[in-house]
């Protein structure tokens, strides 16, 4: 019985083009053109009969007869993966290009420090790092996402990495002019700096827990951000009352540049999550990277390790 290696060749640039969601970023996975891959597709199409994708100026997206043969393909494709990973074994050579997406303030005090460690230990391989707090279409174009929150329903796998206190902080000068709120509902009288949820648009609530009781206040404030290098530079420079992760912080603490206040009602845990494509077994390289990234995580005292 001949095997038509079209059909795996095909059955990989589907699987690229479903989880990237067009055929110019699963040409960019697969180093091939958007005609390639074209081509490819309508080839496989020919091969099984049927359409397997609806085409649009925004989106491609599977038919019908396209996520039937897509949820058989998926297991087998997953399978020479493990197989090629199982006969590589231990000593597997972590290479080629990753491309990773990182929330921001974790890249930029956690991740960006450390890379050069993680880059010496695989000298053949080359990082391509992408900065982003959105959740929508986190995987389009890279091979893993490292984001704050609690994970939603998808078919990606997870893996959580660390979880990293809520601190209530102020700049010096603010507490000097302003005074030091004493209860979480003494904030009321405070200028807030507000948070932008990225999947909601609005601010995030503040909370504060301590031993199973959780308060909530209705915070308010003039300035809204979403970015938070410039939500910590706007409280270190005096514009009011901050709620932060507190991983990274700690150089900003340990210098006076911000004070913990409500050190009392700290107990809210928030999570870090890896994401990566759902296959059983990811490339030498994700793997790589997940186990460093939570390895540096681990090492990151949080405020309420001092």
């Amino acid at each position: 019985m001949s095997f038509d290696t079209r059909l795996l060749t095909g059955a990989g640039v589907l699987a690229a083009v479903t989880e990237t969601g067009n055929f110019a970023r699963a040409a960019e996975m697969l180093g091939l053109t958007p005609s390639g891959v074209s081509r490819a597709v309508a080839r496989l199409e020919a091969r099984v009969g049927v359409r397997l994708f609806n085409r649009n100026p925004r989106a491609v997206i599977l038919t019908e007869e396209g996520r039937r043969f897509h949820a058989h393909v998926m297991p087998l494709l997953a399978g020479l993966e493990e197989a090629a990973a199982d006969a590589a074994g231990a000593a597997a050579v972590v290479s080629g290009r990753l491309r990773v997406s990182v929330d921001p303030w974790f890249a930029r005090m956690v991740l960006a420090p450390n890379l050069q460690q993680f880059m010496a230990r695989h000298p053949l391989l080359s990082v391509d790092l992408m900065t982003s707090n959105y959740r929508e279409e986190m995987m389009t174009g890279v091979d893993v996402a490292i984001r704050f929150g609690p994970p939603d329903n998808s078919s990606l796998i997870v893996r959580k990495l660390l979880e990293t206190p809520i601190v209530t902080c102020a700049a010096p000068a603010y507490l000097e002019k302003h005074g030091e709120p004493r209860t979480p509902h003494d904030l009321l009288h405070h200028e807030l700096l507000l948070f932008r949820d990225p999947q909601t648009g609005r601010a995030f609530p503040w909370e504060f827990h301590r031993r199973g009781q959780i308060v909530e206040i209705n915070a308010a404030g003039r300035l809204m951000l979403d970015d938070p290098s410039a939500a910590v530079a706007a409280c270190v420079a005096g514009h009011g009352v901050l709620q932060k992760l507190a991983i990274g912080l700690k150089p900003l603490l340990a210098k006076g540049e911000l004070v913990q206040i409500l050190s009392r009602w700290a107990d809210e845990r928030y999570p870090l999550y890896a994401y990566h494509p759902s296959r059983h077994l990811p490339p030498a390289k994700v793997r790589a990277f997940i186990d460093f990234v939570q390895e540096v995580a681990a090492q990151e005292r949080t405020i309420s390790d001092r």
